[in-house]
């Protein structure tokens, strides 16, 4: 029959698509329906410590049961701990993780961990258990180191102010770490005298350098020194007193990189300006000079160069008139005196360094005081009125005009010599000598004895007879002498009447 044929395979194909589905169900659902936790991490590095700090994130699958972690194993080895606010830290195993939920617990593992492992048995209300584990890996990025305390010497950095004119400078610690223990740099101001205003060398240390260091508590300094009144160099220099280089030669060691705010170590480790200043507005010498005339006509001229601040040699030219000139060289702190200008070229005497007078460099010969001075004698008789003037020995030819009468004669005496001139007698009572460049007059009175009348023959009325003509001469002669001495020391310009 074929009915009952067909009613038999229909019901047949259901039953077969009723299983086929059933079998579909379970295997998507087993996954759900399996018990698990999932385990997640994630790690920072404490800088305090130097160690990984992980985090693991252990999350319920179960959104209806609860679950308690029965037993937790790390690798590394180190303890997993909840943290509760307010409370101390409790292990991870035995933490029970509501349903759905989840619970982050930390462990600390050594900076230099490569990775790390943690395995948690958990088991949930309906008494099913289940393992499961995480990993998370950390040597993708760099170890994790401790943040310093403090810094090396060799790895500070710094900074600096500097004012080379006037002397100051200042460096500071960079950063908020100081010198690691009993660390310490020392940094150095000094300044020099200096031949230029530019870098020129030799140069000399001008007073105490200033020397000081950063460590400890003192992360910054401030350095002062005193500039010469000259050129100068100033340096700031990396190191203490045992860097500075004096003096500072040709050809010799030099500061370089070791100055700070160079472009290369140490120097470099210092950010500012240039640490280093040349300049000044004169030499750091103190060229002098001084005169004395002589009676002979000679200048002498003294030069020194033996200042505060006289660090180098001085050239120095002396000129006189009519082309002469000399040069003398005279060493730090060392005098001169032996450079005399010839009577001929001492009437105007210029003392110069490097093609300029010096102060007070200046000069003409001036008559000493204390010079002897002519002497005028007299050789007169009834027919005749007879003057002579005498230089002495070691003075300077000497101008004279004698005046009698209408007449008048001019002689120049040369230093240890005479001149005389004879007038024949006449009326006039009295003669005028005259010396113009020593600025001196004498007016002496023509009375011979023995003559009578104005010029000759009777004896004038009023004039002393004390015996021959020739005696009264002589003793004329004597008083000139004497008188003259005095005469022309006293008696500048002014006539003085001698009776002869």
């Amino acid at each position: 029959m074929i009915r009952p044929k067909l009613s038999l395979r229909r019901p047949l194909a259901v039953l077969a698509a009723a299983l086929i589905g059933m079998t579909g169900a379970a295997v998507v659902a087993t996954p759900a329906a399996a018990h698990h936790t999932t385990i997640t991490a994630t790690a920072v590095c404490d800088q305090l410590s130097g160690e990984r700090v992980i985090t693991w994130k252990v999350v319920n699958s179960e959104r209806d049961k609860a679950a308690t972690i029965k037993k937790v194993t790390a690798e590394p080895s180190s303890p997993v701990q909840v943290l509760v606010p307010g409370a101390e830290a409790v292990d991870l195993q035995g933490v029970a993780i509501n349903r759905g939920g989840f619970v982050e617990a930390v462990q600390r593992v050594p900076g230099d961990t490569a990775s790390a492992k943690l395995t948690v048995e958990a088991r949930w209300d309906n008494r099913r258990e289940r393992t499961n584990d995480g990993t998370i890996r950390l040597d993708r990025d760099a170890p994790c180191q401790p943040a310093p305390k403090c810094i090396d010497a060799s790895q500070a950095k710094y900074s600096h102010t500097f004012d080379g004119p006037n002397g100051k400078a200042t460096v500071k610690l960079e950063g908020d770490l100081p010198l690691c223990g009993e660390e310490k740099q020392y940094f150095t101001l000094v300044s020099y005298f200096a031949p230029r205003p530019q870098f020129a060398t030799p140069q000399y240390v001008y007073g105490e350098p200033d020397s000081n260091f950063l460590g400890g508590t003192q992360t910054e300094i401030e350095l002062n020194v005193g500039v010469p009144d000259c050129h100068t160099q100033v340096d700031l220099i990396w190191g203490g007193v045992d860097e500075v280089i004096d003096p500072l030669v040709e050809d010799g060691p030099r500061y370089g990189n070791k100055k700070l705010g160079e472009r290369g170590a140490p120097g470099n480790r210092s950010s500012g300006p240039p640490g280093w200043y040349n300049g000044g507005s004169k030499n750091c010498t103190t060229p002098a000079s001084t005169f004395a005339s002589s009676c002979d006509g000679t200048v002498t001229v003294s030069l020194s160069n033996d200042g505060s601040i006289s660090k180098y040699p001085v050239e120095f030219e002396v000129r006189g008139e009519n082309g002469w000139s000399k040069t003398v060289t005279v060493a730090p702190g060392k005098a001169d005196n032996e450079t005399v200008v010839p009577a001929e070229n001492a009437g105007k005497i210029e003392v110069l360094v490097e093609g300029k007078v010096i102060e007070n460099g200046t000069y003409s010969w001036e008559r000493p005081e204390d010079c002897p001075l002519p002497t005028v004698t007299t050789d007169a008789d009834c027919e005749t009125f007879g003057l002579t003037a005498s230089n002495p020995e070691g003075g300077v030819p000497v101008k004279v005009e004698f005046t009698y009468g209408d007449k008048t004669e001019t002689r120049t005496v040369a230093p240890g010599s005479s001149e005389k001139v004879t007038f024949p007698a006449g009326d006039d009572e009295a003669a005028l000598v005259v010396l113009p460049e020593l600025g001196l007059e004498l007016e002496v009175i023509y009375a011979p004895e023995g003559c009578g009348g104005g010029g000759g023959g009777e004896e004038p009325p009023g004039l002393p007879v004390t015996g021959a003509a020739a005696g009264g001469i002589a003793a004329g002669a004597i008083a000139l002498l004497a008188v003259g001495a005095v005469l022309f020391v006293l008696a500048r310009r002014r006539r003085v009447h001698f009776t002869a």
